[in-house]
């Protein structure tokens, strides 16, 4: 094989321009029928899917980087694509993404590239509660027998679990944090602007254009989205998250990190761009209709105005009082409304899903019933609240930790940001990241995605933040140890 590439640049290199130009016709032949012959024989879609992922998977077995960068484009843009053709079972993209980026990630400490282990104040939490989970996991088995979906979606949020270590030992600078930062922000714009997309445009257009993702495992019915599940009610944004929920809890974290970047005093990328994509977020946010997702984003962004953006306190409210008075408003003003007071559909569902996780806690609440079913028939596992699930999943123990680790981080985070100078370039990744994660626990009060099996990319989204504010973290520690160095 060698030997021959030898032979081939040396023909297309040859000092003769005739022996040079026919040695280029060659390749560009070769490569013309081997692309023809893929086109002809899987499709135009499959084959540059199949191209852009080979050409994306050999740039991540060489970069963690790049692998990162892939991952978080996945879970905004394509977070339930799968392979086209099976190999026993059918890997989604995020779990491939997954994959290399820990296997390139092992090779490193295997071959001592990398000869340190950061875990961080968060680290023994963390691995705490993945052992608890894996413990629950186990001990869950006798409620019901081995399902494989389930285990593998299990080892998924496993996985998604560790991204926190692999982030805060990966992301080593400022420059690292800023590239993964305009990654995310581009990405989640993107979704955004292919949510508003889809709704503006003729509904079976969007029904059209969606169902073109069937080759990569996507659905072709029920893809619209309505409110309350009605089509005589107003739609709901869904881009190619296709729940509008899942898309509203994605945008908690995109949107409070967008408009932290927005509002620094030196932004990443020109503040046009940050407020064209804050503004699509904020949009498309609306249109999902998902109020817990709201409640999320205003949270972290009032707190984030309350500790250093004030400003963002008078565009708050006047935000408020637009969608107060407006009249195209009024129709989520009423929801709200109804929905704080218990009285419309959804809520009422909820309040009784609310109800049987409770008698389920109250039989099973330490340990919960694990993740393959319950033994009582009158009982089951599943709830609009990320806190009852994991109640009712890894118990109250369970539970307990998970919230531990997030409030304990918020404490770090708020603990780092009064040691850092005003317009310090370390301030909006600290704002963004450690308010993305308040947005999406307060969030979680209302939805279940942030530790789901089924919604892998929503979780590991989580943790990938949570891993890149402790890397803001651990940046500024550094700074202040090397300024103390030089004193």
């Amino acid at each position: 094989m060698s030997i021959a590439l030898d032979k081939l640049r040396t023909w297309i290199t040859a000092d003769n321009p005739r022996t040079a130009m026919s040695g280029v016709i060659f390749v560009a032949l070769l490569a013309g029928i081997l692309v023809g012959a893929l086109f002809g024989s899987l499709g135009p879609i499959i084959a540059i899917g199949l191209i852009a992922a080979l050409t994306v998977g050999i740039l991540m077995l060489r970069s963690t980087q790049v692998g990162l960068f892939a991952l978080v484009a996945l879970i905004c843009l394509l977070p339930y694509g799968a392979l086209p053709f099976t190999i026993g079972f059918r890997p989604t993209f995020l779990d491939l993404a997954l994959a290399s980026l820990f296997g390139v990630w092992a090779l490193r400490l295997i071959t001592g590239q990398q000869r340190t282990f950061i875990s961080s104040p968060l680290g023994m939490l963390i691995f705490i509660f993945q052992g608890w989970a894996l413990f629950i996991f186990i001990f869950g088995l006798r409620y019901g027998g081995l399902n494989v979906t389930v285990a593998r979606n299990f080892l998924e949020v496993l996985l998604s679990v560790s991204l926190f270590f692999l982030v805060i030992n990966q992301v080593k600078t400022v420059a690292a944090l800023n590239q993964l930062s305009q990654i995310i922000i581009v990405a989640g714009g993107a979704a955004a602007g292919l949510g508003i997309f889809f709704y503006v445009i003729p509904e079976n257009w969007t029904v059209q254009l969606l169902s073109l993702l069937r080759v990569f495992q996507y659905p072709t019915e029920g893809i619209l989205r309505y409110i309350e599940d009605d089509p005589e009610q107003p739609m709901r944004a869904i881009s190619t998250s296709i729940d509008p929920n899942a898309l509203g809890g994605l945008l908690v974290f995109l949107t409070i990190i967008t408009v932290a970047h927005l509002l620094a005093a030196r932004p990443i990328m020109p503040r046009r761009y940050l407020s064209l994509m804050s503004g699509l977020m904020l949009a498309c946010l609306y249109l999902t209709y998902s109020r817990g997702s709201l409640l999320g984003v205003v949270a972290g962004l009032g707190l984030m105005s309350l500790l250093r953006y004030r400003k963002l306190i008078w565009l708050m409210l006047v935000a408020a009082i637009l969608v107060a008075v407006l009249p195209q408003t009024q129709l989520y003003v009423e929801r709200f409304v109804e929905g704080i007071q218990g009285e419309d559909l959804a809520t009422q569902m909820r309040f009784g899903e609310y109800k049987d996780a409770f008698n389920l806690i109250e039989r099973y609440p330490l340990t919960g019933v694990g993740f393959f079913g319950t033994p009582d028939i009158d009982v089951y596992v599943g709830v609009s609240s990320v806190y009852l699930l994991l109640a009712q999943q890894v118990g109250l123990i369970g539970a307990g930790l998970y919230v531990l680790v997030g409030v304990t981080y918020i404490v770090v985070i708020l603990m780092t940001l009064p040691r850092l100078p005003k317009g310090h370039p370390l301030e909006a990744p600290l704002l963004g990241y450690g308010f993305a994660i308040l947005g999406a626990m307060v969030g979680g009060v209302f939805d279940h995605f942030y530790f789901n099996l089924t919604f892998i990319h929503i979780a590991a989204l989580y943790w990938l933040v949570m891993g890149l504010g402790t890397a803001a973290v651990l940046l500024s520690r550094a700074e202040a140890v090397a300024r103390e160095h030089q004193q």
